[in-house]
């Protein structure tokens, strides 16, 4: 018998893009975030450094990664880059999945800290991936989605090939547009199924539901 998925697909009372979506990047685009960097983000992005540089390599950055299924996947298919996968769940973290390639660390940190630490340290991957986020689909939590929160002008300057994968299309088509204040033009397209990066990934399809990804070329933003 086939294997089947039985997840949920993506309830919401938003039914397009959030109406008050360009008014919130545009704000954020234009203010300066001061939320105090805590003293575990630090030492979490300072142990990241030090393992990346102690392999070398470009870097890719794997956001999200929850149980670093994904991290794993993207160490074997670029064995000369540097893979970090950063997630704030232990519990996610510390699943066993096996041996962890030599090109790649785990580190648990909150983003909101660690971006703003890899754009004050001059960080440039080569691809940011950020697979499958929370789309917190209520209309109230817009500013919970990464492309509506204060930090989003931090992962933007990071630069980079970014790639962001989601059930919910309205979060990317968000994203998209969200991009676009910055100058950055964005690609959605269908998710063509072939080898499963990430376990939300694998579910989603085995329970039927279409999957999008967003592809935008970050560097854009220093040439044009």
């Amino acid at each position: 018998m086939a294997e089947q998925g039985n997840s949920r697909q993506v309830t919401s009372n938003q039914l397009g893009v959030h109406d008050q979506l360009l008014q919130v990047v545009e704000k954020h685009r234009q203010s300066l975030f001061k939320k105090p960097i805590t003293t575990f983000n630090r030492e979490a992005f300072e142990e990241a450094e030090a393992a990346w540089q102690a392999f070398g390599g470009r870097l890719i950055l794997d956001s999200c990664c929850g149980v670093g299924a994904s991290t794993r996947k993207l160490a074997s298919r670029y064995p000369e880059h540097f893979v970090i996968g950063v997630d704030r769940s232990e519990d996610r973290l510390s699943r066993k999945l096996g041996e962890l390639p030599a090109n790649a660390v785990l580190i648990r940190a909150d983003l909101v800290d660690f971006w703003r630490l890899a754009e004050a340290a001059g960080w440039k991957p080569e691809y940011h991936f950020l697979l499958y986020p929370n789309p917190t689909p209520k209309k109230k939590d817009l500013k919970q989605r990464w492309h509506g929160h204060p930090v989003f002008p931090s992962l933007v300057a990071l630069g980079g090939q970014l790639e962001s994968r989601s059930n919910w299309r309205i979060y990317l088509e968000e994203m998209q547009l969200a991009l676009k204040v910055f100058g950055v033009e964005a690609e959605i397209t269908a998710l063509d199924m072939d080898e499963p990066i990430t376990p939300f990934e694998r579910k989603y399809h085995l329970s039927g539901q279409d999957l999008w990804q967003l592809k935008a070329n970050l560097n854009e933003l220093a040439t044009g």
